[in-house]
């Protein structure tokens, strides 16, 4: 017999955004726990499910789906979510010369800021070990 109360639905959902993500971002976690407290926990299954699909069962592959992620967040210059999903890219098996050409191509079709905020959070994952991967300059 499953576990169907409201706490073990929403660590399920946790167990979705660990897989594709490898963590589970701030955010997430707030919408979860007003999901629980406001009887409103469809709604972010729901969402976690599409993701799911979305991130998972693409022809593009975990790895590749989570770099397009990457690019358009840069492109629309939202520097949080850029974030999850670098750590994600790199979670996914990507390295970082893949988010350097990411952020490369985000200066061709979105300008030097959605440049500058590409290699400003790849300097950040070298700094931090990449939150734990061990990312390193080739050399190092």
């Amino acid at each position: 017999m499953t576990d169907d109360t409201p706490a073990a639905r929403a660590e399920a959902v946790r167990d979705r955004y660990r897989s594709t993500l490898g963590a589970v971002p701030e955010g997430v976690q707030e919408r979860l726990r007003l999901a629980q407290d406001f009887g409103r926990l469809p709604t972010e299954e729901a969402i976690a499910a599409l993701r799911h699909i979305v991130l998972t069962d693409s022809p593009l592959g975990g790895r590749v789906q989570q770099l397009v992620h990457f690019g358009q967040l840069l492109a629309l210059g939202r520097a949080h979510p850029a974030r999850i999903h670098a750590r994600g890219a790199l979670h996914a098996g990507a390295g970082v010369a893949d988010l350097i050409g990411v952020a490369e191509t985000a200066l061709i079709t979105a300008g030097v800021p959605a440049y500058a905020l590409g290699t400003e959070i790849v300097a950040e994952l070298l700094a931090d070990g990449g939150a734990g991967g061990g990312v390193r300059p080739p050399g190092a």
